[in-house]
């Protein structure tokens, strides 16, 4: 079985309201409107001073549970929206292994998934450590990325990005969170710049919510479950909007979708998932016992849903 045995999550104290953006973003006025009010982006996070390595860093030194137990890690994953994200030579994965005083692990990062590589990460640390056979070892698996491209700051007419990370530890073994069901489609006929094709732009904008929800029910099904069961969905940051359509056509109450970071995080790459998991934590959202799903879908394009037990 595969756990969540802790969560750690770090978000930077800048604030950008995205009026703000407008001219960096190539955005109009119109179009300013139209992530504030019809998307529900009021501002995103941005950490201003520092490198990749130290926003990863932030998030798995709040990893309290980590502490003690370094000897026990066996992997370091960074789950990547970006295919790269720094110039060669650098390596911002191998500096913070090194700064956690992890360099016995395997450190490598996982990435062409987009947003939905950070639950393929999860589950593809359950299964490297279920192969070794180790019942005690652990899995780091980090996530978030620095907004330094107009590629990596915004997809129009979809979604805005901000800088912040999440960790979190995978084990075996444990009585937090237990990974119930894992499910994930990829469609690679849409693995082009979909802003210069508008005809094939159309036909993943009719399929996004088709196959996404496709996936979700799968997850919930494979769990041995119906919807009725699931107790809340953390989403991915994409837009508020498409999270409405999708909650109508699925069928499940809106107000069970935490949505709470859309407003003030933006769209946070591959930590979504874990950033809302944490909101739910806080606001009580989540009780133990409860069946819960997670759901992100990446332009590329990939999607992917997990069911837990918290």
């Amino acid at each position: 079985m595969t756990f969540l045995d802790a969560v750690s999550v770090y978000l930077p104290d800048h604030r950008v309201p995205i009026a703000d953006l407008r001219e960096q973003l190539g955005l109009s006025t119109m179009q300013v409107r139209l992530f504030d009010r019809f998307f529900g982006y009021a501002e995103i996070r941005l950490d201003r001073d520092g490198t990749l390595a130290d926003l990863l860093y932030a998030a798995a030194a709040g990893l309290t549970a980590l502490s003690g137990r370094e000897h026990l890690v066996r992997y370091v994953v960074h789950a990547r929206n970006l295919p790269v994200a720094a110039p060669y030579p650098l390596n911002p994965l191998h500096e913070v292994t090194q700064r956690l005083g992890l360099g016995q692990a395997v450190a490598f990062t996982i990435t062409h998934h987009a947003c939905a590589t950070g639950l393929i990460a999860i589950e593809a640390a359950g299964r490297l450590l279920a192969a070794d056979g180790d019942r005690d070892g652990l899995a780091l698996v980090l996530t978030g990325e620095k907004a330094f491209t107009q590629d990596a700051r915004i997809v129009p007419g979809m979604c805005i990005f901000g800088e912040a990370s999440a960790a979190c530890l995978v084990a075996l073994t444990g009585d937090s969170d237990r990974l119930l069901s894992y499910a994930c489609r990829t469609r690679g006929e849409f693995n082009r710049r979909l802003d210069n094709l508008p005809e094939l732009a159309a036909q993943y904008e009719e399929a996004y919510p088709l196959t996404l929800a496709e996936v979700m029910l799968a997850a919930v099904g494979q769990a041995g479950l119906r919807l009725d069961d699931i107790s809340l969905i953390l989403p991915h940051n994409v837009n508020a909007v498409s999270w409405h359509r999708l909650s109508r056509r699925i069928g499940f109450p809106i107000e069970r979708v935490v949505l709470d970071n859309v407003p003030v995080t933006g769209h946070a790459f591959c930590a979504d998932m874990l950033i809302n998991y944490t909101t739910a934590i806080d606001r009580g959202l989540l009780r133990p016992g409860d069946r819960y799903l997670v759901a992100a879908a990446g332009v590329g394009a990939t999607f992917a849903a997990m069911v837990f037990e918290h």
